[in-house]
C-alpha cells in the first residue's frame, strides 16, 4: 500500500491584524494533497515570526513558550496519525483536525454541569438544603456567567480549561466588580469547590484548579444590644401597627435564641411542657437540623399570647406573624432610629443578644447556651457568646478583693 505524505505547517496571516497589532498562528495539515486549517491559541506580531522555520524569533518569555506550544502540537499531531495508522482507520486531514480539537470527545462544559448541580439542590430544599443555601448556589452561579461574558467572552467553558487563572480571575471579579467581603467570597468559593471536587471525582478534569489557593475568614465584629438598650426597645410604645409587630418578633428572638427561618416556622406542636409545667421551645433548626432546646420565659411567652388570635397566625397555623426577612432588616433600622440606638439592627442581632446579654452575662454556661440555639458544640457558640464588659468587671472584682485581703 502507497504511504501518505503528511505535512504540518505553521504559518500567519498579515492580513488578520488584531489592535494589538498581533496576528494569529494558523496551522496546515495536507495529507496527499488534501488539507485544512486551524487557527490556534497564540498570536504573535509579524516582525517576531520566521515563516522558514516556523518559529518566533524573540527571546522573550512570550516567544519561548510560543514555540514550546507549537513543537507540542505538532508531536500531538504526529501521534494522532501514528494511532490512526495503527488502528487502521481512515485517515485524512478532517479526521485528524476532529481528533484534535477532540470533537470526538464529550467535553463536560463547566456553567452547564454548575447549572445542573443547583438544579439537583434545589430539589432537596426542606431535606438536604435550606432555601437560603440555594440562592447562594443561584447567586454564584450567576457572577461566574458575568465574569467568564466578560473577561473571556464566552457564554460557558470546558471544566478541562478551568484552571488556576481562571478561579484568580473569578477571585479578582468577585472582590472589585461585586465589592464582596473576603467571608463572603470564601462562602462562594466552597460552592465553586464542591463543583470542581465533583467534576475531579468523575474524571471531568484532571488538575484541580484550587492548588496553593488559600483562604483567611477574618473575624466579624457582631452587634448586640446590651441590657440597657434591650429595655428601652422592650418598653417603648409604637403607634404603628408594623413596627409593634416587628419589635416583639426580634424581642422573641432576643430571649429565644431562635434564628429568623425557625421563629418564621414556629408551630403550636413546637411548644412542649415538662413535667413540672415549664413551657419548652423543641424545635429542629431549619438549617442543621439540630434540635433546639429552650424554655420559655414570661416575655416570649406574652408575646405568644398577644398574637395567638391574628388572623395570619390562624391562616398559617404559625404562632407568629414574621414578614419576611428583608421587609423586617428594613424596619428594625427604622426602629433602631426612633430608640435612639446606633447600631445596625437585623433579624440575627437578637440571636446575638441571647448569646451574650441575656444568657452568657447571666452565668449560663456555653454548654447550656449551645443546646439551646442548637450548636453540635461550643465553638461555634463562642462566635455568638460575646466577652461583656460587665463579666470582665465581675471577675476583675474578685481580683481586686483578693488583693484586698
Amino acid at each position: 500500500m502507497k504511504r501518505q505524505t503528511f505535512n504540518v505547517l505553521f504559518f500567519i496571516r498579515k492580513t488578520k491584524l488584531k489592535k494589538s497589532g498581533e496576528t494569529p498562528i494558523m496551522l496546515r495539515i495536507s495529507i496527499d494533497g488534501q488539507l485544512v486549517e486551524i487557527q490556534l491559541k497564540r498570536d504573535v506580531f509579524p516582525r517576531y515570526w520566521n515563516q522558514k522555520k516556523e518559529r518566533c524569533t524573540g527571546k522573550d518569555a512570550a516567544s519561548l513558550e510560543i514555540n514550546r506550544y507549537l513543537d507540542s502540537v505538532k508531536l500531538r499531531l504526529l501521534d494522532i496519525h501514528r494511532n490512526l495508522e495503527l488502528e487502521d482507520k481512515l485517515i485524512n486531514p478532517m479526521e485528524i483536525k476532529r481528533k484534535f480539537l477532540g470533537l470526538d470527545e464529550e467535553h463536560k462544559m463547566f456553567l452547564q454541569v454548575f447549572q445542573e448541580h443547583n438544579d439537583k439542590c434545589r430539589e432537596l430544599i426542606g431535606i438536604d438544603y435550606a432555601k437560603v443555601t440555594i440562592s447562594r448556589f443561584d447567586t454564584c452561579l450567576k457572577y461566574m456567567r458575568e465574569m467568564t461574558l466578560v473577561k473571556y467572552r464566552m457564554k460557558d467553558i470546558q471544566l478541562k480549561e478551568v484552571n488556576h487563572a481562571f478561579i484568580q480571575d473569578y477571585i479578582h471579579f468577585l472582590k472589585v466588580e461585586k465589592g464582596l467581603s473576603e467571608n463572603t467570597l470564601i462562602r462562594y468559593m466552597k460552592v465553586i469547590k464542591k463543583i470542581t471536587n465533583m467534576a475531579l471525582a468523575n474524571d471531568w478534569m484532571t488538575k484541580n484548579p484550587f492548588v496553593n489557593i488559600r483562604f483567611h475568614e477574618q473575624e466579624v465584629h457582631k452587634e448586640f444590644l446590651t441590657k440597657e438598650e434591650l429595655e428601652i426597645l422592650r418598653t417603648k410604645e409604637f403607634d404603628i401597627p408594623r413596627l409593634d409587630l416587628v419589635r416583639d418578633v426580634f424581642l422573641f428572638q432576643c430571649w429565644t435564641g431562635l434564628a429568623f427561618v425557625d421563629v418564621s416556622e414556629l408551630k403550636e406542636e413546637h411548644i412542649v411542657p415538662d413535667n413540672e409545667g415549664n413551657l419548652w421551645i423543641r424545635k429542629a433548626r431549619q438549617k442543621t437540623k439540630i434540635m433546639c432546646n429552650v424554655p420559655l420565659l414570661d416575655i416570649p411567652l406574652q408575646i405568644l399570647e398577644k398574637y395567638e388570635e391574628h388572623p395570619y397566625c390562624q391562616k398559617k397555623g404559625i404562632l407568629l406573624p414574621v414578614m419576611a426577612n428583608q421587609k423586617l432588616n428594613s424596619y428594625l433600622k427604622e426602629i433602631a432610629d426612633i430608640c435612639r440606638i446606633k447600631k445596625n439592627l437585623t433579624t440575627h442581632t437578637g440571636r446575638h443578644t441571647f448569646c451574650s446579654v441575656v444568657t452568657l452575662a447571666n452565668n449560663v454556661s456555653l454548654e447550656n447556651i449551645a443546646k439551646m440555639v442548637g450548636h453540635t458544640n461550643t465553638r461555634m457558640t463562642m462566635r455568638y457568646a460575646k466577652v461583656l464588659d460587665q463579666s470582665i468587671l465581675r471577675d476583675m472584682q474578685g481580683v481586686k478583693e483578693s488583693f484586698a485581703k
